[in-house]
């Protein structure tokens, strides 16, 4: 079984300001997703940017079989949001932006505006797994792309990017912390017999401290002499499977010509251990080709396919 997240960045039907200008461009963006998605053959795969639900619809329409979908009924103000493709029946069981209660609202510009939910709704799903429920939660945490006021994407000068910079930090540390949290409730203390994933574009790095805020009790990462030692930690860990993907294909997005893996997928102990391979883009094809992309994303309206690569794990029964 194949789980995996993807960015499908900026899946909008054609006409408005963002997505494809025209019908020709809207086919050639479907065609060129539905292609990686068929190779890739996922059970569930996670999806971000969904900015029409009724355009994953189509993407779905062009797959085999029949596919179930989910979205999350919470965009941002660009009108995209995460959702889902299931080749099974699934069961949404959480869809919220909230903070969690003893967290303040954070600020988020020069003039004082505050935040205090999400800029995109958290979807989480149940589907049948192998022996039990397996529960999945998609995000799309806040980006490090910066804009500035009155649709500036450079700024004036850099304390102004430093102040942005930071800005767009403090919301996706609270968003991660509200992840978290939802990650508690699917796991509800017991990782060590639950099967759970938490898939998404965190929008920072395996050792940015926002990602970090998701895995819960230190200890036991991959790759480290604890790992196949159990201890009272398992029960609400998440382990990341970055270290699990090859290391010549380690990324999932180039920015300014620096590859960065930004998109993730996080398991629960009983799920993390049933893992047979990880990797970004396809299934034996090695590294991904991606285009490299700059501060604006406004410069790729219109390109098929995305600047991103999915991110996978196979797991076995």
């Amino acid at each position: 079984m194949l789980l995996g997240t993807w960015n499908l960045e900026n899946l909008y039907r054609p006409g408005g300001p963002y997505g494809p200008p025209d019908e020709a461009g809207y086919e050639a963006k479907l065609a060129a997703l539905a292609a990686v998605i068929t190779e890739l053959d996922p059970a569930l795969l996670g999806v971000q940017e969904v900015g029409d639900p009724e355009a994953l619809k189509d993407l779905a329409g062009l797959l085999d079989d029949d596919w179930h979908v989910a979205v999350s009924e919470h965009p941002d103000s660009r009108g995209i949001r995460v959702g889902f493709l299931s080749r099974t029946p699934l069961t949404v069981v959480a869809d919220t932006r909230a903070f969690p209660a003893e967290l303040r609202p954070v600020q988020a510009d020069d003039a004082g505006l505050t935040a205090g939910q999400a800029g995109r709704g958290v979807l989480a799903v149940e589907i049948d797994g192998w022996d039990g429920p397996l529960r999945v939660a998609v995000c799309h945490l806040k980006s490090k792309l910066l804009s500035y006021p009155d649709g500036r994407f450079q700024p004036r000068d850099e304390g102004e990017r430093a102040r942005y910079g930071a800005y767009a930090l403090y919301r996706r540390a609270a968003e991660a912390t509200a992840l978290r949290a939802l990650a508690d409730e699917l796991l509800a203390g017991d990782g060590q017999a639950r099967d759970v994933a938490i898939l998404g574009d965190l929008n920072d790095e395996v050792q940015a401290a926002t990602t970090q805020i998701l895995l819960g009790p230190p200890g036991s990462e991959i790759g480290t002499p604890g790992y196949d030692r159990p201890d009272r930690g398992d029960a609400t860990r998440l382990w990341d499977v970055a270290p699990l993907i090859p290391p010549g294909q380690r990324w999932s997005r180039v920015n300014s010509g620096r590859r960065e893996l930004i998109d993730h997928v996080l398991l629960s102990h009983r799920l993390v251990h049933r893992v047979t391979a990880a990797g970004t883009g396809l299934p034996g094809e090695g590294p991904p080709g991606l285009p490299s992309v700059g501060p604006d994303p406004a410069e790729r309206r219109g390109e098929p396919g995305s600047d991103h690569a999915p991110v996978w794990v196979r797991v076995g029964g």
